[in-house]
């Protein structure tokens, strides 16, 4: 199974996205959900940031990077819960 990390990342500290990680990233989330393939999960990843009150807040020197890891190799205490916003456009709840 796949889990997607989201990780925020300052342009001033991290220029190149590529060189953003876990250790160097202002805000890592783990998504609270697993995946079968990497593609799923990365697709479901970027979703889930956008309807995050991160996702919505992210400052202009801030960037994105979405990545899928097997799950049985990340720790479950990885990252923040953000509040899911229900009420974004498209949200049928």
């Amino acid at each position: 199974m796949w889990t997607a990390l989201v990780l925020i990342c300052s342009v001033t500290t991290t220029t190149d996205l590529q060189a953003c990680t876990r250790s160097n990233a202002t805000m890592v989330m783990r998504m609270p959900a697993e995946f079968g393939n990497p593609a799923t999960c990365f697709m479901h990843g970027q979703a889930y940031l956008a309807q995050t009150s991160i996702g919505l807040e992210l400052a202009d020197n801030e960037r994105v990077k979405v990545f899928c890891v097997r799950s049985e190799t990340i720790d479950g205490s990885v990252g923040a819960q953000p509040n899911v916003r229900s009420d974004v456009a498209g949200d049928d709840r």
